[in-house]
């Protein structure tokens, strides 16, 4: 039994580290591609918005595309190591800030745009004067890719905070039996739930609270829930 359920810890580790990755490679992952597309735009002021993702486009297929989700699992792996992290999960925001800052993502976008931009060269697919002015400007690049990844996380966290407030509203809503506002507040929490960072505690609340306000639901509104249903939606947390 104990065996079992280790595995199933395991399991639910392992499954909610894949959630942060996918996360996290998808919201970094924009935040890299909208600051190289503004990099451009600043460094190569004179051409035209066709040109501009023309030229980005190439750097994206020639090597920076595929790397930049490396650059980020890297990133984080390093992260977790620094902050010794053994479950392969972040259990909250301030940590993610802490791997991305520790674990050398721009340092392995750099060497990354470094060989994009040497192969788009040897190839001749974007004029070698375009290629010099954005290897010269490059740390402008990443500099701003930089503060914009940190200016995204403490969006994120912000928005994990009031999800958080959402969550305990419900509980003071159900305390006091008022339905109404249980009703606003969940449906809040469904919305956004699938929109915030998997953290493990958070999530297992709010599904929690869903479940039994189901419950509540299901029984007329009536709050007279019985210790097994209240166990039952627990486990379904």
């Amino acid at each position: 039994m104990n065996i079992e359920i280790k595995e199933n810890l395991n399991d639910k580790n392992i499954e909610l580290e894949k959630e942060q990755t996918s996360f996290l490679e998808s919201t970094i992952g924009k935040v890299i591609n909208t600051g190289l597309d503004a990099g451009i735009k600043y460094l190569l002021p004179d051409l035209i918005e066709d040109e501009v993702i023309n030229v980005k486009d190439t750097i994206m297929e020639n090597g920076l595309k595929e790397g930049i989700n490396t650059a980020i699992d890297s990133a984080l792996n390093l992260g977790k190591s620094f902050l010794g992290i053994i479950t392969g999960k972040f259990e909250n925001v301030n940590q993610i800030q802490k791997a991305v800052e520790n674990g050398g993502i721009i340092d392995s976008l750099s060497g990354i745009f470094d060989n994009a931009l040497n192969k788009i060269n040897e190839k001749g697919k974007i004029n070698e004067n375009i290629i010099n002015v954005i290897k010269e400007g490059k740390n402008i690049i990443l500099d701003n890719i930089s503060a914009n990844i940190e200016d995204k996380l403490e969006q994120e966290n912000n928005k994990l905070n009031k999800f958080e407030n959402n969550i305990n509203d419900w509980k003071e809503a159900f305390n006091n039996q008022d339905f109404n506002k249980m009703e606003e507040k969940i449906k809040t929490i469904k919305e956004v739930l699938n929109q915030i960072i998997p953290i493990e505690n958070i999530i297992k609340e709010a599904r929690l609270i869903e479940s039994i306000h189901n419950k509540i639901e299901a029984n007329n509104k009536n709050f007279n829930i019985s210790e097994l249903e209240m166990e039952a939606a627990k486990a379904l947390a």
